[in-house]
């Protein structure tokens, strides 16, 4: 089992920044891949990024170039570092861990991108 607690979304102009953590506890050690999903109104839950436990990452198109996944292994937190915001990232984002075929998912964090 894995609890994940995603913070720090927000209200930000466009063109801002913010930085998502999701802190996991529970069989961490057992997690072959962590992720940030997005998901806004009247649309399908999207990939925004993962980082699998090479290190090795992937992000979505609309979001490369500008948004960083990272991860603090002694501090169990996943981060995404958000540049130059733009108003269709606004959406609720999840954090996802998968342990083999389970999946495991927070409660997500609200992120507005707005003037």
């Amino acid at each position: 089992q894995v609890q994940l607690v995603e913070s720090g979304g927000g209200l930000v102009q466009p063109g801002g920044s913010l930085r998502l953590s999701c802190a996991a506890s529970g069989s961490i050690s057992s997690i072959n891949l962590m992720g940030w999903y997005r998901q806004a109104p009247g649309k399908e839950r999207e990939l925004v990024a993962t980082i699998i436990k090479s290190g090795s990452t992937n992000y979505g198109d609309s979001v490369k170039g500008r948004f960083t996944i990272s991860r603090d292994n002694a501090k169990n937190t996943l981060y995404l570092q958000m540049n130059s915001l733009k108003p269709e990232d606004t959406a609720i984002y999840y954090c996802r861990a998968a342990i083999l075929l389970y999946n495991y998912w927070g409660q997500g964090t609200q992120v507005t991108v707005s003037s």
